[in-house]
């Protein structure tokens, strides 16, 4: 490893219950397509240099390795994360502090490029992996790490995405309704929600569905980018279309229609 220094609701309705603030709090979650045994992961802790609040590392991998780069951090401060690979099955997720599984943001689906208010204090895990496809060819991959933080007493930007953070508080802008069927050639029917809103179309809306459960759903600049699947439902793909004014979703069998008001407000 090279280590390089760089300097008001919506629609009326019930109340969210108290049942289902707490099953969102640990909503920040993403996909994570390179799921590895804790045992097959290796770890390295990332040390700022005196006075940096950056630092870039350059590594590569082959095949099934998967690395855990471990940063401390506090709650409410900004982290960015960026990747430049030469190969395009190369990601990396963010794991929030005591999850080993379930990610709270996935590069494979956004381009390997996070920025977002942390929600909790602890370690972060910056995992970096090949897709599951390449992985069994053996591929390898050379990569580019950069990793910052923003210091202690730094204000965080103003457009800091701090929605997932909020919903899994059960702090919501909004509740309602949204059309959703958790299972393939059901109906639609309607499912509550909650959104939390960054401003700009940035926000993460939390579905309760009919099995109870909940399934959050995270926009960027109004364009959906992922969903809170684990590797206990099966990391199902999760895809999105556009119809006017409505974003129709899909995660695995379950469908769910989004309209822009629900993202932007009004």
């Amino acid at each position: 490893m090279h280590l390089i220094e760089n300097d008001a609701t919506l629609w009326e309705g019930n109340p969210m219950k108290p049942i289902f603030i707490a099953a969102t709090v640990a909503l920040a979650l993403s996909l994570a397509h390179g799921s590895a045994r804790a045992e097959d992961i290796r770890q390295e802790r990332v040390h700022f240099q005196p006075g940096a609040t950056s630092a870039t590392i350059e590594g590569r991998i082959t095949g099934r390795q998967t690395i855990d780069y471990v940063l401390g951090a506090r709650q409410g401060q900004s982290m960015n994360v960026s990747m430049a690979t030469d190969n395009n099955a190369n990601y990396f997720n963010i794991l929030a502090p005591g999850e080993s599984e379930v990610a709270m943001f996935n590069g494979s689906t956004a381009d390997n490029q996070f920025e977002g208010v942390l929600p909790k204090s602890g370690d972060y895990k910056v995992r970096v992996y090949l897709m599951r496809s390449a992985a069994r060819r053996s591929e390898v991959a050379n990569y580019r790490l950069e990793m910052s933080i923003a210091a202690a007493d730094t204000k965080p930007a103003a457009d800091a995405d701090d929605s997932a953070a909020r919903a899994g508080q059960g702090n919501f802008d909004a509740t309602g309704q949204v059309p959703c069927a958790q299972n393939a050639g059901q109906p639609m029917g309607q499912c509550t929600f909650g959104v939390a809103r960054a401003g700009g179309g940035t926000a993460t809306v939390v579905v309760t569905r009919p099995d109870g459960r909940t399934r959050a759903l995270f926009f960027t600049k109004g364009k959906f980018t992922s969903a809170d699947t684990s590797q206990a439902d099966g990391y199902p793909e999760a895809t999105a279309t556009r119809e006017s004014d409505l974003t129709l979703i899909r995660v695995g069998s379950e469908r769910y229609e989004v309209f822009d008001a629900v993202i932007f407000g009004g």
